[in-house]
């Protein structure tokens, strides 16, 4: 989980360092073309898989709001400092922990909503309204929070038919096309240093995505969350001495509150799924695990 903060860290300091040198979209669909070309190998095999019609319009429906997320996450990195997105970008699995009990069934309970109040809170102090300008990339920031949410879950609703390495590439294949349509009428002949950055900022996310799967894997959540508030401590020091950004200890106070909600509220489930686990062992004379 270290090597995934560091490696989505990474991400965001090749995004940061385009910058605004190229348009938002163009740059998105740079690095996703290459993401692509990673996962190409897989394509044929993809192609002839055997999917009901439903899976084939959740992978495009995931593309459309996957596109949308990444352009607006890029102009939000161009124009925020690295901190400053990454605390905002913690949201995401709030939002997807109420919107996830909304639309999966799961239900919302009181704990979920005390979650969701403390992150807010926390977004409140990395945003401070009414103390410091709302500008247009914290708001694209939020609506990339949210279509990123989205995004996960739809790929949850198709986790049970769809295997994980099957969802990430078909995101890839899917996402790349639209923000090509996108970049289209802003393109720029990019320069040989933008597409070096971008095909590392590939390798970044590739890198990132694995790791976090090695993780999810070997331990539970409630161990390997907590974790990733270490990325918003890298992405302060990554600011601080690749871009020249001021250290703002109430961006790290923020996604502290935003990191410290999402890991109480998993251990708190965890436990609950371990209560009801061992009630149905006993009464069922079976084993309690």
């Amino acid at each position: 989980m270290v090597i995934s903060g560091l490696a989505m860290v990474g991400v965001n300091g090749v995004v940061k360092a385009v910058g605004t040198s190229l348009p938002a979209p163009q740059a998105a669909f740079l690095r996703y073309a290459f993401g692509a070309l990673i996962f190409l190998p897989l394509l044929p095999q993809l192609m002839r898989s055997q999917y009901p019609r439903r899976i084939w319009v959740m992978f495009a429906l995931r593309g459309l709001v996957t596109v949308l997320a990444v352009t607006l996450w890029f102009y939000a990195m161009a124009r925020l400092p690295v901190a400053e997105v990454s605390a905002i970008g913690f949201l995401n699995p709030v939002i997807v922990l109420i919107l996830g009990g909304l639309l999966l069934g799961e239900g919302v309970t009181p704990g979920r909503m005390m979650v969701a109040l403390v992150a807010f809170l926390g977004a409140m102090v990395v945003l401070r309204p009414g103390l410091r300008e709302i500008s247009s990339g914290h708001l694209a920031q939020f609506g990339a929070a949210i279509s990123f949410a989205i995004a996960y879950i739809i790929a949850k609703r198709m986790s049970d038919s769809v295997p994980a390495g099957v969802i990430v590439a078909m995101m890839t294949f899917a996402t790349a096309p639209g923000l090509g349509l996108l970049a289209w009428p802003v393109w720029q002949r990019p320069e040989l240093w933008q597409l070096v950055w971008l095909a590392a900022g590939a390798g970044f996310a590739t890198l990132g995505h694995y790791a976090m799967t090695r993780a999810f894997a070997a331990a539970p959540l409630a161990v390997t969350q907590p974790v990733t508030f270490l990325q918003i401590l890298w992405a302060a020091l990554l600011g601080m001495v690749v871009f020249g950004e001021a250290f703002d200890p109430w961006v790290i106070l923020g996604g502290a509150m935003i990191i410290g909600a999402i890991s109480v509220n998993i251990r708190r489930e965890a436990s609950a799924r371990r209560v009801i686990r061992r009630a149905d062992g006993a009464g069922t004379g079976g084993p309690v695990s």
